[in-house]
């Protein structure tokens, strides 16, 4: 199997230590950045601070199972692909899974070589979607224009403006997804590459001077929107 390009990372969650310990190495011989936690509380606080590719989500933990953790991360509107580990094999165990979230479902004891393979598919397809829509090397919108390959735009007024790397990347990032919301997470990933984040303020100063270069009326704007509590959007 070929080693990532740019290291997937991945959230490894089992309370079983020799098992959490196994998956962890296979993974990383595979090219993965794996992060390995042992409880659901420790999932949720993990998710919230960092970025990751996929959870590999065990169903029996204790205090909070693995379910209820799932439920939790989709209620924060993050779509990070979640495959289940389940010592249990009945139908109802699955499809309950499934329907709170998951993504894709294993059960224990499972073959090593088909967990790596389920794991790189589904990272594989989560890169797809994002990726999805790449923006032009010029984009125009109202009177304003982005010239991504000059890093050069023009505001409102007609003006040229010389925009900074972490400017384009986020304009590019907005418009390859206009319309839709999104998270403040994607894009402390795309834009900023940490696994663990600048704050949020540091995006709103962004969408803020956006809204100096590009909006007539700052205070309702038209084009660059936060979300509260989800994310950010462009919309024409």
């Amino acid at each position: 199997m070929s080693k990532n390009e740019s290291k997937a990372s991945l959230l490894v969650v089992e309370d079983e230590e020799s098992l959490r310990e196994a998956i962890k190495l296979n993974l990383e011989l595979e090219g993965y950045e794996v992060t390995t936690v042992d409880n659901g509380a420790s999932v949720l606080k993990a998710v919230k601070h960092e970025y990751f590719d996929l959870i590999i989500l065990d169903i029996m933990l204790p205090e909070m199972d693995g379910i209820t953790v799932c439920e939790n991360i989709r209620m924060q509107n993050n779509e990070v692909p979640i495959l289940f580990l389940s010592a249990r094999n009945s139908g109802a165990d699955r499809i309950e899974g499934l329907k709170k979230g998951g993504d894709d479902y294993m059960t224990k004891p499972f073959n090593l070589e088909e967990l790596l393979l389920r794991v790189e598919k589904l990272v594989v397809k989560n890169k797809k979607l994002k990726e999805r829509n790449a923006a032009p090397d010029v984009y125009a919108f109202g009177r304003c224009k982005i010239d991504f390959s000059a890093q050069s735009g023009k505001d409102k007024d007609g003006k040229t403006l010389e925009l900074s790397k972490k400017e384009m990347a986020l304009l590019k990032l907005l418009i390859e997804h206009k319309n839709e919301v999104v998270s403040r997470e994607h894009i402390l990933q795309v834009v900023w590459g940490y696994n663990v984040y600048p704050t949020t303020r540091t995006i709103d100063n962004f969408i803020l001077n956006f809204r100096k270069y590009f909006e007539k009326d700052t205070r309702n704007p038209r084009h660059f929107h936060s979300v509260r509590g989800v994310g950010y959007k462009f919309t024409e």
